[in-house]
């Protein structure tokens, strides 16, 4: 495989802690790419930005062809993107697309040759990755045409760049018209991954339905599987939903991206539902005769009742749980720009292999997954990392081995409370090392919650060779006579820890999960 997946990073604020962390990003344990074809060039670099580091690989829309099948080159601000992509670590692999043209897809492949050349010619010269192929709507008659194609690209472009190749989703197995037109095994053989357009189950100007149903996509997957291995194919998601109207309405299934549909049901009276047999999301919508009508691809949408089908969070997460299950490159989105706010707080869980459904959206979140992908903190299963749950004075010591790289020692404490315990042997290391004392000379309190006071004077003593010449804060209940007043001032010297919103420390308050996550990153 020559998909290069690079590097990056991004900051994070919380309640205990500021630091630099590593994001969650393709650089991850997963593949993960996107379309660009909304808004602007000059605005790509800003739809990226608020994804957090979600994409190792982003495909514009750059490549376009003539009438006569030619390469139409949109070289508006490729060289600053490009340029800009490379410094976050990000791949630009642009996508050529017929736009659902039949004419310019066929004469496209009937002149490959040279088109082929041309796109590895802009390949080299603007220092791009790859290229993503997109031709639709051409026929089972062009198959052969179609594979040579990708052959001729894979030839001319270099081995370390990407040639990728967007395919009809074909839960069926349809071998005749549009679906016909690829060649799964054939495309596999000089592609580097097939994305699966698993969306648009349910099209404009069909019966209503999911856009990709649990059944549609797994049954695309399997299809698919017959002919090229699980490390070739990429799944496609859809940022998208359609709406219906009722009746003879004009309005049926139009694109709606995620934005305006929340848009729509934020304004209007409506009724949302999981459906069961597809896993998708159903809104039933009513705009009023006195409503204010909603504009919707540049038309007012008249007073009626319209059903909208789209995939939402909880699909999603159904979606992507495939990847895993099959054992897939990663996955695709249609396209960037159309997503709702809250998507990439369950990306960037998924992306590096930790899907805590109980932290997405949460304040901590960035620290909790930078403390599980540095080995200090586990979840508390594969899904749940249980971030309000308090902290016991045992597993403080877990944690604390493992930000030291400590192992478990066989050896005897003074505390006569922690014999057989689950962390004896982690809190024998942790006091050995003096990163920890007891309540008294021989009792540890293993299984009581560990208090902020605690756990400051704990990391106080990881951190005994860190100096800082930032102030440190005031604390009106950590008086200079508290017994753990050097330790909370020395790393609050060290901007690791700060109090609340109304100026306290609550020393003795316990520390939950999260804000363990917090001090450790």
């Amino acid at each position: 495989m020559n998909i290069r997946i690079r590097q990056s990073a991004a900051l994070c604020g919380a309640v205990l802690l500021s630091a630099a962390l590593v994001f969650p990003s393709a650089a991850g344990s997963r593949f993960s790419m996107t379309y660009l074809y909304t808004g602007t060039p000059s605005s790509y670099t800003q739809l990226i930005g608020q994804t957090g580091g979600a994409f190792g690989e982003v495909s514009p829309n750059y490549f376009n062809l003539h009438s006569d099948g030619s390469l139409d080159l949109n070289d508006l601000g490729i060289t600053s993107f490009v340029s800009e992509m490379h410094r976050q670590g990000v791949s630009v692999v642009p996508f050529l697309s017929n736009h659902w043209d039949r004419e310019k897809g066929v004469r496209a492949l009937e002149n490959r040759q040279r088109l082929a050349q041309d796109i590895a010619d802009a390949v080299a010269r603007y220092d791009l990755d790859g290229i993503h192929v997109d031709i639709e709507n051409v026929t089972h008659l062009h198959r052969d045409a179609y594979t040579d194609f990708v052959r001729l690209l894979r030839q001319k472009i270099p081995q370390e760049k990407v040639v990728a190749v967007a395919v009809a989703a074909n839960p069926y197995g349809i071998t005749q018209g549009w679906h016909g037109s690829y060649d799964y095994a054939g495309l596999g053989q000089w592609a580097d991954y097939l994305m699966l357009m698993t969306y648009d189950e349910h099209y404009k100007g069909g019966s209503a339905g999911p856009v990709a149903s649990q059944t549609f996509v797994e049954q695309s997957i399997r299809y698919a599987l017959r002919y090229v291995s699980p490390d070739q194919v990429v799944l496609g998601l859809p940022f998208f939903g359609r709406i219906w109207g009722q009746g003879d309405s004009a309005i049926k299934g139009r694109g709606i991206t995620e934005v305006q549909i929340q848009s729509l049901m934020a304004d209007y009276p409506c009724q949302v539902e999981r459906d069961q047999a597809s896993g998708s999301a159903k809104v039933t919508l009513t705009v009023g005769p006195l409503d204010q009508k909603p504009v919707l691809g540049g038309s007012l949408l008249p007073a009626g009742t319209y059903t909208i089908w789209y995939e939402d969070q909880g699909a999603k997460k159904q979606r992507l749980v495939l990847v895993e299950e099959y054992g897939l490159l990663g996955a695709g989105s249609w396209c960037l720009g159309q997503e709702s706010a809250d998507t990439w707080d369950y990306y960037a869980l998924w992306l590096n292999g930790r899907p805590f459904a109980d932290v997405q959206g949460h304040w901590a979140m960035h620290s909790v997954l930078s403390a599980a992908l540095n080995g200090v903190m586990a979840g508390k299963s594969d899904v749940s990392f249980a971030p309000e749950a308090l902290v016991t004075r045992g597993e403080a010591a877990v944690v604390l081995c493992r930000l030291m790289g400590l192992e478990p020692l066989d050896k005897e404490t003074p505390f006569r409370d922690v014999e057989g315990h689950w962390a004896e042997g982690y809190i024998s290391a942790a006091w050995s090392a003096r990163l920890v004392a007891g309540i008294s000379l021989d009792l540890y309190d293993p299984d009581r919650p560990v208090t902020r006071a605690e756990a400051s004077a704990m990391l106080a003593w990881v951190h005994t060779q860190d100096e800082s010449t930032q102030e440190p804060a005031a604390f009106p209940d950590v008086p200079k006579t508290h017994w753990a007043y050097e330790a909370i001032r020395r790393l609050s010297a060290l901007g690791m820890i700060s109090g609340y919103p109304d100026g306290t420390f609550r020393p003795n308050a316990p520390v939950t999960r999260a804000e363990l996550a917090c001090m450790v990153t």
